[in-house]
């Protein structure tokens, strides 16, 4: 599996987006089935703007299958908090620290993000870093 972060999620749905050709290259080339939060959707629907935009493309997709949501639960909520403290620095948002969560709750090392900056520093419990698409 590769979870999807909000910064190619917006690319993909607004061809103005400066990095929309890599990204549908790099979905297309995704071998894997896609996982993202609710947190991570609500940020590119509120950046995608309006419907014509893409938020209606992005819908289709969510209603096409094509990127499973994982249901954060109630039991979570301590471990989001725990990774937002330890990386109040930079600082982490609710959608980058539901991102870690799941990597660390299915074991994924994929992220296909443009926010290598801070996934590259992010330290998951299950190995030493994340392999970010697109490189």
């Amino acid at each position: 599996m590769v979870i999807i972060d909000t910064g190619p999620l917006v690319a993909l749905f607004d061809s103005s987006e400066p990095a929309h050709e890599t990204c549908k290259v790099t979905l297309q080339a995704i071998g894997d089935d896609i996982v993202t939060s609710w947190s991570v959707l609500t940020e590119a629907f509120y950046m995608l703007e309006d419907w014509k935009t893409g938020q209606a493309n992005l819908w289709n997709f969510i209603m096409a299958g094509a990127v499973q949501l994982y249901e954060i639960q109630p039991l979570h909520y301590g471990r989001l908090e725990e990774l937002m403290r330890k990386y109040s620095d930079r600082p982490m948002d609710l959608a980058d620290a539901t991102i870690v969560l799941i990597a660390e709750s299915l074991k994924i090392r994929t992220i296909f993000t443009l926010d290598k900056k801070d996934f590259s520093i992010y330290r998951p419990k299950h190995c030493r870093h994340f392999e970010i698409i697109p490189e």
